[in-house]
């Protein structure tokens, strides 16, 4: 119990994280390999707007605890739901880019509001 209280409100927040990708039978995203078929969770940390190639795309960033992952939507310019602070599953094959884990074009499920 100590240890909850001398923890940080972000500590807290990713051992949640954790915790709930765990139960959730989802894959570490820490543990995401390049070219891997992942179904992973967590929250949606940011989402922007960035045209690719001149093609819209949506970017998020998904957080689990564990490392970030950047989820592309291309020919997107909106989703409704895919907004920061909410959290999802999503599935597809990771591949890597400079250095970070990318997913483009998932299949997703928003978790309902009531379990934020």
């Amino acid at each position: 119990m100590f240890d909850r209280l001398a923890s940080s409100r972000q500590d807290l927040e990713s051992e949640e994280l954790r915790v709930d990708a765990q139960v959730s039978g989802c894959t570490r995203i820490a543990e995401c390999t390049d070219r891997q078929i992942v179904r992973v969770t967590g929250t949606l940390r940011t989402v922007t707007l960035r045209p690719r190639a001149g093609v819209p795309a949506l970017e998020a960033e998904l957080f689990d605890g564990t490392a970030p992952l950047d989820i592309v939507w291309l020919g997107r310019r909106s989703i409704v739901g895919i907004e920061p602070g909410r959290r999802l599953i999503a599935s597809g094959r990771i591949s890597m880019s400079h250095g970070r884990r990318v997913l483009f074009n998932p299949k997703y499920e928003l978790r309902p509001l009531g379990q934020e």
